[in-house]
């Protein structure tokens, strides 16, 4: 029997993704693992929204291309609203083996300013969480 049967792959969309989705990868090789990918859209204006959700849909294309190009099985879905909370959501209605996320390595003042989806995440359930930091070159 798998350990990690279903995995939760939360993207940022943006470039620290990369060493995540590298690591989710081999585990879900090795587990024979499908995998769900989740964004959180954060727009303030309908324009931004658009331009977000459109970022979104490419980010998510390029990830699940990665994966099927490894025969993994991957699915996707996004929302919009605030991460924090749109997370927890999805973290702790779901039936998911294994929660991944990069992390930015925020400190201090700025952790506090930008908010900490995995400071939240660490708080707020009971699935195992895989947070690997992310590379922001």
């Amino acid at each position: 029997m798998s350990l990690y049967k279903k995995i939760l792959l939360l993207l940022d969309c943006s470039k620290v993704d990369e060493v995540i989705i590298d690591h989710v990868l081999k585990l879900s090789q090795i587990h024979k693992s499908s995998v769900h990918l989740f964004h959180v859209v954060h727009a303030h204006t309908l324009d931004q929204e658009r331009y977000l959700i459109e970022k979104t849909k490419e980010c998510f294309e390029k990830a699940e291309n990665f994966f099927k190009d490894n025969q993994i099985e991957v699915t996707n879905s996004y929302k919009l609203g605030e991460p924090e909370d749109e997370v927890l959501k999805i973290v702790n209605e779901g039936n998911w083996d294994l929660v991944c996320l990069a992390t930015h390595g925020h400190k201090g003042i700025k952790d506090f300013l930008e908010g900490s989806v995995s400071d939240v995440l660490k708080h707020s359930t009971d699935k195992p969480i895989l947070m690997i930091r992310g590379k922001l070159k």
